[in-house]
């Protein structure tokens, strides 16, 4: 069974904020997968073949080149903050002390 606890750890390394009710539903949601898996896994597969794909796979090969939709005018219009002809994007993950 998945704890509140290690959900909480999870979150803390993923660096997610979750509110109180969406612990517990990670809680009750994980703990019904690793039991469904505890099912799974007590199933006699010995002399089945393993399925690696269950579609009829193709490779398409095509030329890898690139194509312009919009030019960088067009592209600048729906930005909201440039800087030195660059798109400023906010800081996803803060310097520690260690750096």
């Amino acid at each position: 069974m998945i704890s509140k606890e290690e959900i909480l750890h999870v979150a803390e390394l993923a660096n997610l904020k979750l509110k109180d009710d969406q612990v517990d539903s990670f809680v009750s949601q994980l703990g019904k997968i690793v039991s469904m898996e505890d099912k799974l896994s007590s199933v006699d597969t010995t002399n089945i073949e393993p399925t690696y794909n269950m579609g009829d796979t193709s490779t398409t090969f095509r030329e890898d080149k690139g194509i312009h939709t919009q030019t960088r005018e067009q592209m600048f219009e729906n930005v909201p903050e440039s800087e030195d002809n660059l798109i400023k994007v906010p800081t996803i993950v803060e310097k520690g002390e260690d750096e």
